[in-house]
C-alpha cells in the first residue's frame, strides 16, 4: 500500500467514498444527506481549486486501486494562535476496511503536518462514531473539547 497526493482522476472515487461518512450514525438534528452534502462540497471545491495550505492524499493498493483518502487543512489554534494541521476528512472504501488504509493515511497525515513544521494534528469525529474514535485513540489522539448542540427547531 502506498499513499500519494490526489490527482484530478481521483475526484470520482473521493466523492463516492465521501458518501460513507454518514454510515456511522448521525446526530438526531442532522440528516445523513446534509452531512454527506457538506463533506462533498468541501472535497469538490478542493478539486476545482485547492485552498492554500490544503492537501488531499490517496491510499492505493499494489495495483494502484484507490482505497481511501485524507483531506488536510492548515488552521490556526484558538488558544495559541499557532498554525497547525487539521485532518478535515478521512474515509476508506467499504472494501478497504480493515486492510490498514486508514492507518497508512493517518501516518501520511502526520508526515504532512511535520513537513510543514506543525507541532499538532487535529481532527473532529462524531461522538457516536465509536469505530473511528477507537482508531484515533489507538493512534495517540485525545479528545480536547466537546461541542454541545441544542436544536431550536
Amino acid at each position: 500500500m502506498t499513499v500519494r497526493p490526489a490527482r484530478a482522476e481521483d475526484r470520482e472515487f473521493v466523492l463516492a467514498v465521501a458518501g460513507r461518512l454518514s454510515e456511522f450514525g448521525v446526530p438526531p438534528w442532522r440528516t445523513a444527506d446534509e452531512i454527506v452534502a457538506g463533506e462533498v462540497r468541501v472535497l469538490a471545491a478542493f478539486f476545482r481549486a485547492p485552498p492554500e495550505g490544503a492537501a488531499m492524499l490517496v491510499a492505493e493498493d499494489s495495483t494502484h486501486g484507490p482505497l481511501g483518502f485524507a483531506y488536510l487543512e492548515t488552521q490556526t489554534d484558538f488558544f495559541t494562535r499557532r498554525r497547525h494541521s487539521h485532518l478535515g476528512v478521512l474515509a476508506v472504501s467499504r472494501e478497504a476496511e480493515g486492510r490498514g488504509a486508514a492507518g497508512a493515511l493517518l501516518s501520511a497525515a502526520e508526515a504532512w503536518a511535520r513537513s510543514r513544521g506543525h507541532g499538532m494534528l487535529t481532527l473532529n469525529v462524531f461522538a457516536d462514531n465509536r469505530h473511528a474514535r477507537a482508531v484515533y485513540d489507538r493512534r495517540g489522539f485525545s479528545p480536547e473539547t466537546v461541542r454541545y448542540v441544542k436544536s431550536l427547531e
